[in-house]
């Protein structure tokens, strides 16, 4: 799919005691999502659910996830890489504003008194889809069949087939001290051409840019991708400007890989100049499963001997973006 012209990113923590009804909640996400899809069916509204390792400990009787666990917390020399609360991801995208809205208002209905709202970003696309610093934000994020493929967990965790990782982070922006910054030095800092969004030559871009840091390549030169689907927030009033970063991957390792080589450095101290400018202020990491785990969590699970290496297309009626979380075990067995 297209990236998002609107978002609303909520991060939720269970109550104790509330994991059953929340549970209820969850298997009703599709069809609360196709009802308020049905009444403005061109506005592409989807919904994926993603479940932090502390609820699925309380809540699911099954095995973690292979690659489920808190958020893992990064001090490098300057810049942290926060871990902060979140027991359910709601990543709530659409062509317009008010259709998540709609079925975010419908959601917290259902789990008013069960839950509570750690944290809630409203996000809009920004021009040719650039953040507030001025760049275009997300380019090397694959597309099409390679996105899919480097989203959907496979035969590596049979359990859980269909189903993908995904790590958030709320970044505020210092604008003025950004801003300060000549363009040519802004373009340093990025590793990218502001206006055209090409990427400078490897002999003038710094090793501490931010494309570098977030450039992962196997000893076999193999590059491991992430799907982003990040979008700019902000309200002028109390002078907050940021990036909700929403990254999905069949590994998290992949994204966990890039944060270290962000906050920490590769080698160490040689940390991602953007930190200078940018502060993650949350950070969670979640499992998306497949529909039919939300729908009945009590299902044996198929125990997958084979993945077809071509990967499923996003169904018309999914309630995920590149199929993530509406695919069901068999369509990927």
């Amino acid at each position: 799919m297209p990236p998002a012209k609107a978002a609303i990113f909520l991060v939720v923590t269970v109550r104790p005691g509330a994991e059953d009804d929340v549970r209820e909640l969850l298997g009703d996400v599709p069809s609360l999502t196709q009802a308020v899809r049905f009444r403005i069916p061109e506005g592409n509204l989807t919904c994926v659910v993603g479940i932090g390792a502390e609820l699925w400990d309380r809540a699911y009787d099954q095995p973690r996830p292979a690659g489920l666990h808190p958020f893992v917390e990064l001090e490098g020399s300057k810049h942290v890489a926060v871990a902060t609360p979140g027991d359910i991801l709601f990543h709530l995208r659409a062509d317009r504003m008010d259709l998540c809205f709609e079925l975010s208002r419908q959601l917290m209905q259902r789990l008013s008194g069960r839950v509570d709202v750690a944290d809630e970003v409203h996000g809009f696309r920004y021009f040719d889809q650039r953040d507030l610093m001025g760049f275009v934000d997300g380019t090397e994020s694959p597309t099409g069949a390679a996105a899919v493929d480097a989203v959907l967990i496979g035969g590596e965790d049979p359990a859980h087939v269909g189903g993908s990782y995904v790590i958030v982070q709320k970044y505020l922006h210092d604008l003025g001290a950004w801003d300060a910054l000549p363009v040519e030095e802004q373009e340093r800092v990025i590793g990218r051409e502001k206006l055209s969004d090409i990427e400078l030559p490897d002999d003038v871009k710094p090793s501490n840019s931010h494309v570098t840091a977030n450039t992962i390549v196997d000893p076999d030169g193999t590059e491991r991708e992430i799907v982003r689907d990040n979008l700019p927030f902000g309200a002028v009033g109390s002078d907050e400007f940021g990036t909700y970063f929403i990254g999905y991957a069949a590994d998290p390792d992949v994204t966990e890989q890039m944060l270290r080589n962000m906050f920490i450095g590769d080698p160490p101290g040689n940390y991602d100049r953007i930190l200078d400018f940018s502060t993650a202020v949350t950070g969670s990491l979640f499992f998306v499963p497949p529909a039919d785990f939300l729908e009945d969590p009590d299902a044996t699970v198929a125990v997958v001997s084979e993945v077809p290496s071509t990967p499923v297309d996003a169904r018309p009626d999914a309630d995920g973006s590149l199929a993530i979380g509406s695919l069901r075990r068999s369509d990927r067995s």
